[in-house]
C-alpha cells in the first residue's frame, strides 16, 4: 500500500523533481517506509511506500526491468502474485513481492496482462522505448487515482491534495461537483471537487503518448457478471466458496493482519471463515463510542469467545471522538460528509501494532443488506400509480407534504411524480440529501444539472444498455457499488485509514465474487431475512444472536456538539463556504438558526455536510 505520482510530458515544466519532491512529501503518511523518483527525459515518477510484501529494499519503488524499458509506481496490493509469478518462470527476479510480478507481466502479455490481477490497484507503467504512459485502476475503485491534463502536460497522483501541492493546477471549484455534492455529500466518478481534476474509473485505464491521451474500459460491472443458473443449493455453494478464497488471498501478508470485529454479519462472517475454515488465527479489533444499551461489543465478544480470536476492545468516549473530529477532518483529502469514525478507528488500530485490517465494506452492496432492496421493488409493484397523469399525481405529492412535511415525505413525492419506477429513476433520491429545490434556494441556480446518479444508471442498466439484463435487486446493487460504495465508503476508507498508514482490505470486492454475486437471480437474493443468502450458504458460522436483531451503528451526540462545543467550528466554516461566491450566504445563515433552533427537517448530518466542505475548503485554499 502506498501513494504514487507522476507528470507526463516536461517540456513546459520547470524543477519537475522539486516538484514530485513536494507531492511525495504531501502525502508521506500513505507510504512512511521508503521513497523513490525516477526521472526520464519526458517524465518524472514519485513513489511513497507502505511495506507490506517482501519488506526488503528489492521491492522500492519506482521499480524499472532490467533492461531499463519499463518502470513502474503501483499502490495496492496483488494477491494473486504468486500464481502470475509460476507463469514466468524466465524472468530474472530480483525481488520477492508484488510489483515486479506486475513489471513482468506487462513486459510478457501487455494490456492483456491487468486482466490476470486480483487485487486492489493503481498502476502506472511508463515504456521508454514507446515513450507512452499507462495508468490503471482496480475493477471496483478500491484504491484511488486522480488525474489532470491539458495541451501541455498529463499530472496523476493517488491524493487531490497532492495534485494541488504540485503548484501546476488551479485551485478552483468545479460548479457542476459542488452541485453533486450537496446532493449526496460526495462527488460521482469520473468528477472531483476540483476544476479538470478527475478521478480515473474503475475498471478503466487511460494511456498516454505524445500525440494525446485515450481512456478505455477493461472491465465493467454492469456487463461483466456470469449468468447463475437457478439452483439455491448450488448459488449457496458457490457463494461460500468463492468468499472464502477471496478471505483466504488477502491474509497474504509480511507483516501481521488483523479484522475489524463490528459484531454485525459481515465482519462476524469473515472471522469465522479465517478461523473455522481456514484454520488461521486472528486478532480482532472492536473500537466503540455508544453507551452499553447501544453497543455492539457484546456480539463482537461472542464472535470473539467463539473463534478465540486475539480480541481487543476499545471503548471511546464521545469526548475522545470529539476531541479527534477537527483532526479528522483536516486529514480529509476529498471532502465526504462522512469519514471520522474510519480515522479514528484506523488510528486505534494502528496504534496496536497492525498494518494491515481486514473490513467487512461491500458485503450489504452485494447481497441486498440495505433496506432500499426491499424499498424499490416495494415501489415497482405499485406501477399502477402510473396510469395517473402526472398532474394528478403531483397533487398527490403535495397532498403528502400537507400531512407531513418531511424530507421522508418530499422523497416518496419526487418518486410518485418519476415518468417510470425503473432502478435509475427511484435510485436517485435514496442518498440524497438536500433535496434539489433546496439546492436551488441555496446557490440562486434555477437549473441544476441532470442528477449524476440518475444518468449513470440511465446510461448504463437503463433499458437497452449494456446492463438492461441484469437481475433486479443487481441493478439495484449496481447503484450502490457506484455511487455510494465506490465514491464514500471506499474513498473514505481509503482516505481515513491511510492517513495512519493503515491498508485496508475488503473480501467483499473480491472481483470473481462480484461477477458471480451481480448474476444471481432475484429470487435468491431478496432479502427475508437479513441477507439471507450470506447466512444461508454460511449457516454453520453466525449464532442466530448476530443477525437476529435490528441493525445498529455509533450513537453520537453530533447535534448537540454542533450547537455547544463544535458551534465555533460549525460557524467559522460555514462563513468560509460563504466566501467562495456560489451560495446565496442568506441562505447558509437561514439554515444554520433554523437548525440551532431545533428544526426537526433540517437534520445534524445536512448541516454537517456543509461544515465539512467549508473546512475542506478552507483548508485546501480553493477558491470559488
Amino acid at each position: 500500500m502506498c501513494g504514487i505520482n507522476g507528470i507526463y510530458d516536461l517540456k513546459t515544466i520547470q524543477n519537475p523533481r522539486q516538484i514530485i519532491e513536494s507531492m511525495n512529501q504531501s502525502m508521506v503518511h500513505r507510504g512512511p517506509d521508503a521513497q523513490g523518483i525516477y526521472e526520464d527525459e519526458n517524465i518524472v515518477l514519485g513513489h511513497r511506500r507502505l511495506s507490506i510484501i517482501d519488506l526488503e529494499e528489492a521491492s522500492n519503488q519506482p521499480m524499472t526491468t532490467s533492461e531499463g524499458r519499463y518502470t513502474i509506481v503501483f499502490n495496492g496490493e496483488i494477491y494473486n502474485f504468486q500464481e502470475i509469478k509460476n507463469l514466468l518462470p524466465n524472468y530474472p527476479w530480483k525481488s520477492k513481492g508484488d510489483t515486479e510480478v506486475i513489471l513482468a507481466a506487462w513486459q510478457e502479455w501487455g494490456l492483456n496482462a491487468i486482466k490476470q490481477f486480483n487485487g486492489m490497484f493503481a498502476i502506472a507503467i511508463y515504456d521508454k522505448v514507446k515513450n507512452d504512459l499507462h495508468v490503471f485502476r482496480d475493477r471496483l475503485g478500491i484504491k484511488p487515482l486522480y488525474f489532470y491534463y491539458n495541451e501541455t502536460f498529463f499530472l496523476f497522483s493517488s491524493s487531490v491534495k497532492s495534485i494541488l501541492e504540485s503548484g501546476l493546477v488551479p485551485r478552483k471549484l468545479d460548479q457542476d461537483s459542488l452541485i453533486d455534492y450537496l446532493r449526496f455529500q460526495t462527488v460521482q466518478t469520473p468528477k472531483t471537487m476540483v476544476e479538470d481534476v478527475f478521478q480515473l474509473e474503475p475498471g478503466n485505464y487511460i494511456r498516454v503518448h505524445q500525440d494525446g491521451i485515450e481512456k478505455k474500459t477493461y472491465w465493467a460491472l454492469e456487463k461483466d457478471y456470469l449468468p447463475v443458473p437457478r439452483n439455491y443449493d448450488t448459488i449457496k455453494e458457490k457463494v461460500r466458496e468463492l468468499l472464502t478464497a477471496s478471505v483466504e488471498r488477502r491474509l497474504i501478508s509480511d507483516v501481521e493482519v488483523g479484522a475489524f470485529l463490528s459484531g454485525g454479519i459481515d465482519s462476524s462472517l469473515i472471522v469465522g471463515i479465517i478461523k473455522k475454515e481456514l484454520g488461521r488465527d486472528i486478532s480482532t479489533f472492536n473500537v466503540n463510542f455508544a453507551e452499553e444499551e447501544f453497543s455492539e461489543a457484546k456480539y463482537a465478544r461472542l464472535i470473539a469467545d467463539k473463534y478465540q480470536t486475539k480480541h481487543t476492545e476499545i471503548n471511546l468516549s464521545p469526548k475522545d471522538f470529539l476531541e479527534k473530529l477537527p483532526e479528522a477532518l483536516n486529514k480529509m483529502d476529498h471532502p465526504s460528509g462522512d469519514g471520522p469514525n474510519t480515522y479514528i478507528v484506523s488510528e486505534v488500530t494502528k496504534k496496536q501494532g497492525i498494518t494491515v485490517a481486514l473490513s467487512g465494506l461491500g458485503g450489504d452492496e452485494l447481497f441486498a443488506g440495505y433496506d432500499i432492496f426491499k424499498r424499490i421493488p416495494e415501489v415497482q409493484n405499485k406501477k399502477w400509480l402510473l396510469s395517473f397523469p402526472v398532474y394528478i399525481r403531483k397533487l398527490m405529492a403535495k397532498g403528502l407534504l400537507l400531512k407531513s412535511n418531511s424530507i421522508a415525505s418530499r422523497k416518496v413525492g419526487e418518486v410518485i411524480k418519476q415518468p417510470y419506477f425503473d432502478s435509475e429513476y427511484i435510485y436517485q433520491f435514496n442518498r440524497q440529501v438536500f433535496m434539489d429545490f433546496q439546492i436551488e434556494k441555496m446557490t440562486g441556480m434555477h437549473k441544476l444539472p441532470v442528477n449524476s446518479s440518475f444518468a449513470l444508471g440511465h446510461e448504463k442498466i437503463g433499458f437497452d444498455t449494456p446492463g438492461w439484463n441484469l437481475p433486479a435487486l443487481s441493478k439495484i446493487s449496481y447503484l450502490e457499488i457506484s455511487t455510494y460504495m465506490q465514491n464514500v465508503l471506499l474513498r473514505d476508507s481509503d482516505q481515513m485509514s491511510m492517513a495512519h498508514s493503515l491498508e485496508i482490505r475488503v473480501p467483499f470486492l473480491d472481483h470473481k465474487l462480484v461477477e458471480y454475486a451481480m448474476g444471481i437471480p432475484d429470487f435468491a437474493k431478496y432479502p427475508h431475512k437479513p441477507k439471507k443468502l450470506l447466512l444461508d450458504a454460511f449457516d454453520d458460522l453466525l449464532p442466530e444472536e448476530v443477525w437476529n436483531r435490528k441493525k445498529m451503528g455509533f450513537v453520537l451526540p453530533y447535534e448537540q456538539w454542533m450547537k455547544n462545543e463544535l458551534r465555533g467550528f460549525c460557524e467559522s466554516n460555514l462563513n468560509a463556504l460563504k466566501e467562495v461566491g456560489h451560495f446565496q450566504n442568506e441562505e447558509i445563515d437561514k439554515l444554520w438558526k433554523q437548525f440551532l433552533n431545533g428544526n426537526k427537517i433540517l437534520s445534524w448530518s445536512r448541516i454537517w455536510s456543509l461544515v465539512v466542505l467549508g473546512n475542506w475548503i478552507k483548508e485546501n485554499q480553493i477558491e470559488g
